[in-house]
């Protein structure tokens, strides 16, 4: 089981590992140096997450039509593949933008639609793969390593591009996502063969799939389900909105180079593991509300640390904040994926975590296309760019605030006893329709 878990975060590293050249490194060249609409970048950005509700369907789709006995892995493997073309071409896109705006913007839109596609088809089937490989009682252990991985894969990937790109040219930039995407492939490969047996006898009628509007119909009928929902969707948009800001942000305000900006990821990335393995511990000893909101206060401190820095022009609080918002984001993290998987019902799981997935989706489109707007908005009505940055930060943190507000309304009890009653309201009306 150990080696299968490694092969599963192989492939969640591999996945991870081609978007780190696009969201941290792309988006800083497109927005700062090709002078690229922040709004457009975000757009672009958020392909993924405006067709992640064919997820719903691709499950469905590979729970009944398995390719020579496999369920999951052609899927993967053709997910795996997308990101990476996605990748390669995706520098391709942004010099042809600059250039030739609209034949660009069709590349663009092939590249990172390409991706987006790729990255549904494979979360989907390999978080899918990874539940039916663990089981109930080994699931938390298997999601624990997948995540480790990908975080260091993010890390390294961010170090490798870093020394990569020392010496920053756009034929550099190229073959640098080209040897990113190659070796997401590699590792991705490795991480497949011989991972799920063919034939597989699992009992795909026991669990139904639940459309998105299903699944909007339990949340308008049970109180802490909505606000669980409302709160990761202003939590989320919050922390993961700012990740096509940063590096764009420290070259504008502190004309960091290509190189520097390109960091940033992984320090983040080294803040984030750090204070998963500290929640780790911490988790059984400290209430899972208390380490949420101990992690959404020191995102809303990094928020405003990171704002400040553009007032003061000053880059070592920017790293100060940039430390913070990377340990409050971690905690975060960790707690609220524990409560998460507290606020679900027994053999109801996949229908709640199918909710909390559409929360995740949600909240990077809105959290992406606010940061990005505000942005363009603010820079054209102030003509400075660094305080339209500080802004979108302030923001964050004031959406920091509104999460924090409503952590304080979920109880996890009351949730568990209008679950079922909502559950049942659900399966009676879809009996009936």
């Amino acid at each position: 089981m150990f080696r299968k878990r490694i092969q599963l975060g192989l492939i969640h590293m591999a996945v991870a590992m081609t978007l780190v050249p696009i969201n941290s490194t792309l988006n800083r060249v497109m927005i700062k140096d090709l002078g690229i609409s922040a709004t457009l970048v975000a757009l672009l950005a958020s392909l993924p997450y405006l067709i992640s509700p064919i997820q719903v369907a691709i499950g469905s789709f590979a729970d009944r039509h398995a390719v020579r006995g496999l369920r999951r892995t052609p899927y993967i493997a053709l997910g795996l593949f997308l990101c990476v073309l996605g990748v390669i071409l995706s520098p391709y896109a942004a010099y042809l933008m600059a250039r030739y705006s609209w034949v660009g913007l069709i590349v663009a839109l092939f590249a990172f639609g390409a991706w987006g596609m790729g990255y549904n088809l494979s979360a989907v089937s390999y978080m899918s793969l990874a539940s039916e490989i663990s089981g109930e009682k080994g699931r938390s252990r298997t999601i624990a390593i997948m995540f480790i991985m990908m975080i260091v894969g993010i890390i390294l990937t961010s170090l490798a591009l870093s020394r990569m790109l020392e010496a920053y040219s756009p034929q550099v930039l190229v073959d640098s996502f080209w040897v990113i995407g190659l070796v997401a492939l590699v590792l991705g490969v490795l991480g497949l063969i011989r991972l799920e047996k063919r034939k597989s006898q699992l009992d795909s009628a026991a669990s139904k799939n639940y459309t998105w509007s299903e699944m909007l119909r339990l949340v308008s009928e049970n109180q802490q389900v909505k606000t669980f929902f409302i709160y990761l969707i202003i939590l989320l948009a919050a922390i993961l909105g700012q990740d096509i800001l940063l590096e764009p942000y420290a070259a504008e305000a502190f004309s960091m180079p290509v190189q520097a900006t390109t960091r940033i990821t992984s320090i983040w990335g080294i803040c984030f593991l750090v204070a998963m393995i500290v929640a780790g511990v911490l988790e059984g000893r400290v209430r899972k509300i208390t380490l949420a909101r101990i992690g959404g206060w020191n995102a809303l401190l990094g928020f405003v640390l990171i704002a400040s820095s553009g007032i003061l022009g000053s880059s070592d609080v920017f790293f100060i904040g940039l430390i913070v918002l990377g340990i409050g984001t971690g905690l975060s993290t960790v707690s609220n994926l524990s409560l998460m998987l507290d606020m679900t019902t027994a053999g109801k799981v996949g229908l709640y975590i199918g909710i909390w997935g559409m929360a995740n989706a949600i909240s990077r489109l809105i959290g992406s296309m606010i940061g990005g707007g505000i942005r363009d908005v603010l820079n054209r009505l102030m003509q400075d760019p660094v305080m339209a940055y500080v802004a979108v930060f302030l923001f964050m943190a004031f959406l920091m605030l509104i999460s924090l507000w409503m952590l304080a309304r979920i109880d996890v009890n009351q949730f568990r006893r209008q679950a079922d009653h909502s559950v049942g309201i659900l399966e009676r009306g879809i009996q009936v329709d």
